[in-house]
């Protein structure tokens, strides 16, 4: 009953260092003179916060939505394997389980490899439909 609590804090403290970091580094290439001309302004934090802050880093969140929108459907298989034992399954069997069980532990590997490929599918539509989006909003895209 606690599984999923467990897994997400981990995801969450997994993802959080790394993607803090892609934001803090795009958060630097925005140029700070324009911070101070809009001080000069009389803009206050949160006018600062929407007129420079977000359109300096939605080039950076568009890519970040991209990539998340392609790995959609995987989730975090190690950790999950970790955790997994029969009296788990019912609450813990995602995709990657699933394929893992059937092929590796009940030998069924047409089977798992056909879930596997469909999933890999799916998030290929998802990160092209994701990419298409992002071009025609944002004007920035993977490709």
């Amino acid at each position: 009953e606690l599984f999923r609590s467990v897994y997400i804090i981990s995801e969450i403290w997994q993802k959080i260092g790394w993607e803090s970091i892609i934001y803090i580094a795009a958060l630097m290439g925005i140029d700070q003179e324009q911070y101070e001309a809009a001080r000069m302004d009389g803009a206050n934090r949160w006018k600062q916060i929407l007129n420079i802050t977000l359109p300096g880093i939605m080039p950076t969140i568009a890519i970040m939505f991209i990539l998340r929108m392609g790995n959609l459907l995987n989730v975090g298989f190690e950790k999950i394997i970790l955790l997994y034992n029969p009296v788990t399954y019912e609450t813990a069997d995602v995709i990657s389980s699933f394929v893992y069980r059937k092929g590796l532990l009940e030998f069924g590997w047409s089977y798992s490899s056909a879930v596997g490929i469909f999933n890999s599918v799916i998030n290929l539509i998802l990160l092209i439909t994701a990419n298409y989006i992002s071009r025609k909003v944002n004007e920035s895209s993977l490709w």
